[in-house]
């Protein structure tokens, strides 16, 4: 801005596309996860200042960001408003390159200056992700997860989001002369009842988010060692419906099933949830319930939909020895077979009060193991490649007060299941059916020798 020239630039359109930018700007959309990033039809503004005023003023426009009427920390509206100039200031100067005109546009002017304005469009979009993108590596907001890899998502999703907005900046230009301030409101009214129901949607589903993660809350504080559980479940069951190129709102619906696939146990006695020895036949009875029983606490939630099959059936297995229906292979909904997949590869990774933690590689071979008897394969591979993209954070659980995790009565219970041949902490699973009444649970060390399609997701299993 410093460096102009600013000869040529009508100041009074100069104010008007500035003005508006600022009305824009301060009615962003909140998009993401926790409301951590914004939108608005700002960036239609920006483009048109391109074309309005060239190169210079559509810096000064962006710079106007600054003033937006949010509450906004002084360093974050300076972020803001580089971004903005430094966008539009390289955007209107790909325009002239391209043989862009400045000006208002006539008949005249089209076709010729819509490739030009594309480039224009392209570039600010470039210059905006590449700038955002450092702001959210250099705050540790999108560090690469797994296999190093940058998590692009997000700000992609924003960003083509955005292009749309900025291709109304030429219509915008092309009516300016003609109606002045007014052809911005023509064009960008209808977006700004859209954003308006758009708004009232991602609410709704903000506070549809907030009930599911109380009732996991009232599911995990039966059991110390399962916090956390119900939301890995739902980010790993997310994980693995978006690898297999399931469409947003399934992958939503999946990740309810997720939260909510153990609402059943609130019905199973914690002194059960909670026990370190051997299930007697009545107490594994009890927890063979729960899924019927979460299926009959949820269903009348009409958002969850699919979901409500995957909270049912996501203890069945491929072999027709799983519960509470016995299902054969793909009799089993999608969403279960998801679920179960993502259950079993969190408990294995995460540390229980009868046995440590498995590392993901021992859990991601014995997942491999059990493909095709307990498992869907499809569901298997697709959560490895996802885990291997993206990662997978392993719950850092302390000991509880008045815990029993590696104490004396701990281990005593775990020799004594052992030398009556039981299936307690620290003894090999086995794949035991269910009227033998007792529970199978994962080793204490991934290289014992399991039998073929071994059952290892957790006592209930």
């Amino acid at each position: 801005m410093l460096i102009g020239p600013y000869s040529g630039i009508d100041l009074q359109t100069l104010i008007m596309v500035a003005l508006l930018f600022v009305v824009a700007e301060s009615i962003s959309t909140s998009v993401g996860s926790g409301g951590k990033a914004g939108m608005s039809p700002s960036s239609a503004v920006s483009l048109a200042a391109v074309v309005l005023v060239g190169p210079v003023g559509a810096a000064l426009v962006g710079f106007a960001s600054c003033f937006a009427v949010r509450r906004l920390a002084a360093v974050k509206r300076a972020f803001n408003g580089a971004q903005f100039a430094l966008a539009a200031f390289a955007a209107g100067h790909v325009y002239l390159l391209c043989g862009g005109v400045v000006g208002g546009l006539g008949e005249a002017d089209f076709p010729a200056v819509v490739l030009p304005y594309i480039a224009a469009v392209l570039t600010h979009s470039a210059v905006n992700s590449l700038l955002v993108g450092v702001l959210f590596w250099t705050l540790g907001q999108a560090r690469p997860r797994g296999r190093g890899r940058f998590n692009w998502r997000p700000l992609v999703a924003v960003e083509l989001s955005s292009m749309g907005y900025q291709m109304l900046g030429l219509a915008i230009a092309a009516v300016w002369d003609g109606v002045g301030i007014v052809a911005p409101l023509l064009v960008l009214l209808p977006l700004f009842i859209a954003r308006w129901a758009f708004a009232q949607q991602a609410d709704e589903a903000r506070a549809h988010e907030a009930t599911l993660a109380t009732l996991c809350q009232a599911v995990e504080t039966k059991d110390y060692y399962t916090r956390g559980h119900c939301m890995r479940v739902a980010e790993g069951s997310a994980m693995i419906a978006r690898e297999l190129g399931m469409s947003a709102e399934r992958v939503q619906k999946i990740r309810y099933a997720g939260m909510l696939h153990d609402i059943g146990k609130l019905g199973v006695p914690t002194k059960v949830l909670q026990k370190t020895g051997k299930l007697t036949d009545e107490e594994y009875a009890a927890i063979k319930l729960h899924p019927t029983r979460g299926y009959e606490i949820v269903r009348e939630i009409g958002f969850l939909d699919e979901a409500l099959a995957g909270i049912r059936h996501h203890h069945e297995r491929l072999d027709g020895r799983g519960y509470p229906m016995g299902l054969v292979g793909m009799e089993i909904p999608e969403s279960a077979r998801i679920i179960s997949v993502a259950d079993v590869f969190d408990c294995l990774t995460s540390t229980r009060s009868y046995r440590k933690a498995w590392s993901v590689e021992d859990a991601i071979v014995e997942l491999r193991a059990c493909a095709g008897t307990q498992f869907d394969p499809r569901m298997v591979e697709a959560l490895v490649r996802a885990v291997e993209r993206e990662g997978w954070e392993t719950p850092d659980i302390a000991e509880p007060p008045g815990g029993c995790y590696g104490s004396a009565a701990a281990e005593a219970a775990s020799a004594e299941d052992g030398a009556a041949g039981g299936t307690g902490p620290g003894t090999a699973p086995a794949a035991v059916p269910a009227e033998q009444g007792t529970a199978p649970v994962e080793g204490a060390a991934p290289t014992t020798a399991l039998p073929t399609g071994t059952a290892t997701g957790g006592r209930d299993r």
